[in-house]
């Protein structure tokens, strides 16, 4: 099993959120990529809380389900460990050592980059590139998180029937999601901050990127499971008839007013206060587009009230909209899926780094 960018074979990613299982398969003929399969499972309420696994066994189950869905064939696996579990270090090392070299040399240093015992962590690293101070030297991304992250993770998959390839950071396959939606804007060109607001069912992640890559994420408590409590409070609903009302329409005719509009004020306020966190701890660098991502950015007239309100251009993510699709996918249904599916995206080009 390998972290970050490692090549591979084709291998199927797996994306674990707090609401549902998203399985996405891609292949690529010639410079062209190609959904071959796809599916979205929902999770059992608290089966994922604040993004860590609470049980391996119901998650195993979904991703079953979401196997079973797709009809897929593949059995090896790629899934992602949220950022805020990870820490991350830029280290700079001799440009002349070999891989298994540099290895050694941050296994015997690596009391100081990782707060923890080694024998609690699971570590991955990779050159990015020659140091602009000393080019003798490398810049290395250094990454790390408690095994229990990665372990329960592994673990889901593993009593779904899958080996586990890759383990990811959300971020880093944001930013790899990303590299499909820069040819999309016209106004894109180098030197520009973008933000992408992915806004889940119970956590809104803030992921920043300069000339194509991260340089900031944050996570807060906000998400779409809050407007499925309101629908179902006020409908007299339960939590599952609420999420399927939400999702397929049903609804009573004040819906829109007494309950859609206010959330999506709420939205805007997130998005506002995440924005405000990142400009004020990064000298003031401003915001030249927003991306909506995750099942909130689905939602109807959003990105105009984002962009009314920050006054910056704001697009809803697609990053299928230049792949060419499997006989077997419906269309209208990944287009709606879309915006949910940045993470699992951007695990699914690993194969092909």
């Amino acid at each position: 099993m390998s972290w970050l960018n490692r090549k591979q074979n084709a291998v199927l990613s797996i994306d674990i959120s707090t609401a549902a299982i998203k399985l996405l398969e891609l292949s690529r003929q010639g410079g062209r990529y190609r959904v071959e399969s796809y599916a979205v499972a929902p999770l059992p309420k608290d089966a994922v809380i604040d993004k860590n696994i609470t049980n391996v066994n119901m998650i195993a189950d979904s991703i079953k389900v979401a196997l079973k869905q797709s009809g897929t064939k593949l059995k090896q696996a790629t899934v992602a460990v949220a950022g805020s579990a990870v820490m991350t270090k830029i280290i700079t090392m001799d440009g002349s050592l070999s891989e298994d070299e540099m290895e050694e040399q941050i296994m015997v240093e690596a009391d100081q980059y990782v707060p923890y015992a080694l024998d609690e962590v699971n570590f991955d690293f990779e050159v990015q590139g020659v140091n602009e101070a000393n080019p003798e030297m490398v810049d290395v991304l250094l990454a790390a998180s408690r095994k229990e992250n990665v372990d329960n993770r592994v673990d889901a998959l593993t009593k779904a029937g899958l080996t586990t390839e890759i383990v990811d950071v959300e971020a880093f396959a944001m930013e790899q999601a990303y590299s499909l939606l820069s040819s999309q804007f016209v106004d894109s060109k180098e030197g520009q901050t973008v933000a992408i607001i992915d806004m889940g069912a119970t956590m809104t992640t803030l992921n920043v990127l300069f000339d194509g890559k991260s340089i900031y994420s944050r996570e807060q408590g906000f998400g779409g499971k809050q407007l499925t409590e309101e629908i179902q409070r006020r409908y007299g609903l339960s939590y599952e008839e609420a999420g399927l009302a939400k999702r397929h329409g049903g609804l009573p005719d004040n819906y829109t007013a007494d309950v859609l509009e206010p959330f999506k004020r709420a939205m805007v306020q997130q998005i506002q206060r995440a924005l405000q966190f990142f400009v004020s701890s990064s000298a003031n660098r401003s915001i030249d587009r927003i991306i909506l991502a995750g099942g909130c950015a689905s939602i109807q007239g959003v990105e105009q009230l984002v962009e009314t309100n920050l006054r910056i251009p704001v697009y809803i993510a697609n990053p299928f909209v230049n792949m060419t699709l499997s006989h077997k996918i419906k269309t209208q249904m990944l287009s709606s899926d879309a915006p949910a599916l940045m993470i699992v995206c951007g695990l699914a080009l690993r194969s092909f780094s």
